[in-house]
């Protein structure tokens, strides 16, 4: 256990949805009152994710300025509370991905936490933009330092490079966690729709359990980079003529990247077969999918959603990934320069994750 506080929490803080341009301010901050349960990380490593754009301009609904955002973070353990759980000591290489605390820390096990999953708790707390139980405001990991409930605090396996764990942390189990769900693996076909950054580590987990895999996107152009990631198959939607026939019920899972209602939803039922299922993680802020009665009644077919990845999730994701020695698309880039950072992702030019790598600490 550390006691030690001679440092400060600095980082980049968004005071108004302009920050979304590239103007967030470089500034220490408040993090939440120390507990004894607590853990508080030097962070070396914090991945840029498409939900950090969406709060930054309030575009999930009013964001509580001024926040830090950044929920994909990396980085040494140097204060470990006395009552932290996990067994993490000062020095450990840790990450904590998009949730910071669920009812289990106050009021005792609601059933979700009880069965393992905390990211579906209806009392949790998001790492960003959300409040703590002590009425803190919690703040991410564009910043110098991180401070956490240790039961949402995992170690990173060694053999996993600090700068494709990040990543994963927020991006990678949201794949992982509905894969799992649906039990992927060998016998099994399964598409990604939006092979981009969150796309892109389905089809590498996809194919690391065992599972067929089929790239969708939009754009024939991009059938050699997905096949290069290790994908059996790639649907060119935009480009290849009677995809939907060609692929007809084929799939026994799909799942969606895409945060936009304006995709061809009921031409992806068709490519599911009976009982299968279509799993939603991109959160569109346009408005709601018009799926047609018909596209889910013939065949038995299901519609539903994925949310991150619990604790166990990303422990059992980063299990996988040391083992079969995964790697992510990732460039990193200064953490001074995150303002830059977030505006190249908002442009599409990001192949696939930008990580923010703090060089001093690193």
């Amino acid at each position: 256990m550390s006691s030690s506080t001679d440092y400060k929490f600095e980082g980049w803080q968004a005071l108004d949805a302009s920050s979304a341009e590239g103007n967030m301010r470089w500034s220490e901050f408040q993090p939440k009152a120390w507990e004894e349960t607590d853990i508080d990380i030097k962070v070396t490593h914090s991945g840029i994710c498409g939900s950090d754009i969406h709060t930054l301009r309030s575009g999930w609904g009013a964001t509580a300025y001024p926040v830090v955002v950044g929920h994909e973070i990396v980085g040494t353990a140097v204060r470990v509370g006395s009552k932290a759980t996990g067994g993490i000591k000062v020095g450990d290489r840790v990450g904590v991905g998009a949730q910071s605390d669920s009812c289990l820390s106050r009021f005792g096990h609601c059933d979700d936490c009880a069965a393992g999953e905390e990211n579906y708790c209806d009392k949790m707390v998001f790492t960003y933009n959300a409040k703590h139980f002590n009425g803190d405001a919690a703040q991410g990991g564009y910043a110098t330092y991180h401070r956490s409930p240790s039961h949402f605090v995992v170690k990173i396996p060694d053999g996993v490079d600090s700068s494709q764990a990040a990543p994963m942390m927020c991006g990678g189990v949201t794949m992982f966690a509905p894969l799992k769900a649906y039990e992927t693996g060998p016998g099994k076909t399964i598409g990604i729709v939006g092979v981009g950054g969150l796309g892109h580590y389905g089809v590498l987990l996809a194919k690391a359990m065992g599972a067929k895999v089929v790239g969708i996107s939009r754009k024939e152009s991009k059938r050699a980079e997905v096949l290069g990631l290790g994908a059996d198959d790639y649907i060119a939607t935009d480009d290849e003529k009677d995809w939907v026939q060609k692929h007809y019920r084929s799939l026994d899972l799909i799942v969606s990247t895409v945060a936009s209602s304006k995709v061809p939803i009921n031409d992806y039922f068709s490519l599911i077969k009976k009982n299968g299922t279509l799993v939603q993680v991109g959160m569109p802020e346009d408005g709601a999918f018009p799926i047609a009665g018909p596209s889910i009644v013939f065949g038995r077919k299901k519609f539903t959603g994925s949310l991150i990845g619990s604790p166990n999730d990303l422990r059992e994701m980063l299990e996988l990934v040391a083992k079969k020695n995964l790697k992510g698309l990732v460039q990193e880039r200064s953490m001074k320069d995150a303002n830059q950072a977030i505006v190249d992702l908002e442009a599409g030019k990001a192949r696939y994750r930008y990580v923010l790598v703090n060089e001093d600490a690193a």
